[in-house]
C-alpha cells in the first residue's frame, strides 16, 4: 500500500494528516462519548515518557504529589468570581446520585427523588477544592512553602474538538503552590515556566517563546500568567503549557491565613501551573512528516526495533542478541521484532509510521559481510555499520537525531518569524498559507487586541520575556507603543 492511500499529505490537508497520523500510528481514537478520546496503548506510552520526565522535574525543584476530588461544589466555584465567570460555560454538572429503572421498561432513567442538595461541578480545574483544603493545612509560616501537584484528568465542556490539542475531557498535571511572600510565589511561577520550557526544547525538542500573557489572555482568576509558545507546521502557534501568579485571590476567596514569624496573621500567596495531553498534539504537529509520526529520541517509547531479513534465524538472532544486550547497557530501549506474520517491508513503514527514532535492519548478506543496516526516521538516511560499532553508533545517532529535529524546528520558527509595521503588511503575512509569528506594536489595549483579533482571527500569543523595548507605533491604531508583542494564528 502506498504512503499517500493511508496518509493526507500536508500540503493536501494539514488538519486531516494530523488526524490520520493520530489514527494511523496508533495514538487514540474518537470515543463513543462525544467530544472525548481513548488514548490507545502506543499514545499512553508516550504519554508516561512526558509523564515520568516531567514528575522528576518537579519532584527536583522540592514539589511533592497530591490527589484531590474530582467533584467540586458548586459553591466553591462561585467564591472567585473571575474563576467562575473564566470556567462557567465549561463546566459539567452532576444534580443527581442515582439511576432507576423506567417504569415503562425502557431502560434507565435518572431517579427524580435523587437530587443532590448542592451540584457537583466536574473537575475543570482544581484551584477552589484545593484553597478549600489548604485552610486546614496551613496556620504558620513554618507550613510555608506548601509545593504541591497532582496528576489527574479534567473536564472543559468543548462542543468543536481534535484528538489531544482539544477534548472535553484530557490528562493533565496541575500544580498548586502556597508562599508567605509576593515575591515567593513569583519567583515559583517563573520556574515552574522555565521548567516547562526546559522540558519543551530538550527533550520534546519543540522550541518556545516564553513570554506573559495580556490581561485579556490571562487564566481566570490570576494576576500574571506566564506562557510557553510553540509554533506548528502550518504556521499556527500552540500554548504549550502556563503558569499562573495568583496573588492572594484564593486566599481571600477561602480564607486561607497564616501566622508570620511576627505572630501577625496574613494572607498566603498562591500559583498554579499545568501542561496536558495537548503536548502529544504539539509533538505531533512539530516534528512529524508524510510518512508517520517522527518522536524524538528522549521520549520514544521504543528507541531502536530491529527487524530481521527476510525472517528470523539463529545467526541473526545471534547477532540481534549481542546488539540488544550492548544498547541496553547503554540506555537505549530496544524491541527485536520476530513477528513472522508480516514481511520486512511491511514492518518498516509501520515503524516508519509510528515514529522509531532508529530500525536496524539485520539479513543474511549483511552478515556475511559483518555489518548491519541502520536507519534513521528523521532524514530517512541509511548506513551500513560493523556489528561490533553498532551500540556506539545508534548511540550518538539518537543524540544527532534529537539536535537535527530541534535545530529544524528553531530554523522554521526563525523563517516564519515577520516584524511588521503597518495593518496591510500584518494582514499579508496572515494570509499566507503558513503565517507564523507576527512581530508587531500594540497600544497595550484590550479594545485593540480585540479588534485585531476580530479582523484576522490572530491574538497576542505573548509578550516576550525581556522584551526589547523600542518606541513605535500599534500596527492597528497608530497610538504610541514601546514594545513588540508576538501574535498568530493558534490552537
Amino acid at each position: 500500500m502506498s504512503k499517500s492511500k493511508v496518509i493526507t499529505s500536508r500540503e493536501e490537508d494539514y488538519s486531516q494528516w494530523y488526524i490520520d497520523i493520530v489514527k494511523k500510528a496508533g495514538l487514540a481514537d474518537n470515543s463513543a462519548v462525544r467530544g472525548c478520546m481513548v488514548i490507545k496503548p502506543k499514545g499512553f506510552a508516550l504519554w508516561e515518557k512526558i509523564q515520568g520526565q516531567l514528575d522528576k522535574m518537579f519532584k527536583d525543584t522540592g514539589h511533592v504529589n497530591a490527589y484531590f476530588p474530582l467533584f467540586i461544589p458548586k459553591s466553591f466555584l462561585s467564591r472567585e468570581a473571575e474563576h467562575v465567570e473564566g470556567f462557567a460555560k465549561e463546566c459539567a454538572v452532576v444534580t443527581h446520585h442515582r439511576l432507576m429503572n423506567a417504569p415503562d421498561g425502557s431502560g434507565v432513567v435518572v431517579d427524580p427523588k435523587a437530587k443532590l442538595e448542592e451540584e457537583l461541578i466536574v473537575r475543570p480545574t482544581s484551584e477552589t477544592i484545593i484553597w478549600h483544603t489548604y485552610k486546614d493545612w496551613i496556620n504558620s509560616y513554618r507550613d510555608l512553602p506548601l509545593l504541591i501537584n497532582q496528576w489527574a484528568n479534567v473536564v472543559r465542556w468543548e462542543m468543536r474538538t481534535r484528538l489531544f490539542l482539544r477534548t472535553a475531557e484530557f490528562l493533565w498535571q496541575e500544580g498548586h503552590t502556597a508562599h508567605a511572600t509576593k515575591e515567593e510565589a513569583i519567583a515559583e511561577a517563573r520556574q515552574m515556566q522555565e521548567v516547562y520550557a526546559t522540558f519543551a526544547e530538550e527533550y520534546m525538542a519543540m522550541p518556545v517563546i516564553r513570554g506573559a500573557k495580556t490581561a485579556n489572555e490571562r487564566f481566570a482568576g490570576a494576576e500574571d500568567t506566564l506562557t510557553i509558545e510553540a509554533l506548528m507546521q502550518d504556521g499556527k502557534a500552540l500554548q504549550a503549557g502556563t503558569s499562573h501568579f495568583l496573588g492572594q485571590n484564593f486566599a481571600r476567596a477561602f480564607d486561607v491565613k497564616f501566622l508570620n514569624e511576627n505572630n501577625k496573621e496574613e494572607l498566603v500567596w498562591a500559583t498554579s501551573w499545568g501542561v496536558s495531553t495537548r503536548l502529544i498534539g504539539g509533538l505531533i504537529m512539530t516534528h512529524s512528516d508524510d510518512s508517520g509520526l517522527v518522536i524524538p529520541p528522549k521520549l520514544a517509547p521504543t528507541q531502536v526495533v530491529i527487524v530481521p531479513i527476510p525472517k528470523p534465524s539463529p545467526e541473526i538472532g545471534e547477532v540481534a542478541d549481542k546488539v540488544i544486550a550492548a544498547l541496553k547497557a547503554k540506555g537505549v530501549s530496544v524491541k527485536f521484532d520476530l513477528d513472522l506474520k508480516k514481511r520486512p517491508g511491511f514492518k518498516f513503514a509501520q515503524y516508519e509510521m509510528e515514529g522509531v527514532p532508529v530500525r536496524i535492519g539485520i539479513g543474511k548478506r549483511d552478515l556475511e559481510k559483518g555489518v548491519v543496516e541502520v536507519a534513521r526516521r528523521d532524514t530517512k538516511e541509511k548506513t551500513s555499520i560493523p556489528v561490533d560499532g553498532v551500540a556506539e553508533h545508534v548511540v550518538q545517532l539518537l543524540e544527532d537525531i534529537q539536535n537535527n529535529l530541534f535545530q529544524t524546528a528553531l530554523d522554521f520558527r526563525a523563517k516564519h518569524t515577520t516584524s511588521v509595521d503597518n495593518f496591510d503588511d500584518f494582514k499579508a503575512v496572515l494570509k499566507q498559507d503558513t503565517p507564523g509569528f507576527v512581530s508587531a506594536h500594540w497600544d497595550g489595549t484590550a479594545e485593540t487586541e480585540l479588534k485585531i483579533k476580530e479582523l484576522t482571527k490572530a491574538t497576542i500569543r505573548c509578550i516576550p520575556n525581556d522584551n526589547e523595548q523600542e518606541a513605535g507605533e500599534c500596527v492597528l491604531t497608530g497610538k504610541p507603543s514601546k514594545e513588540r508583542v508576538l501574535f498568530a494564528k493558534a490552537y
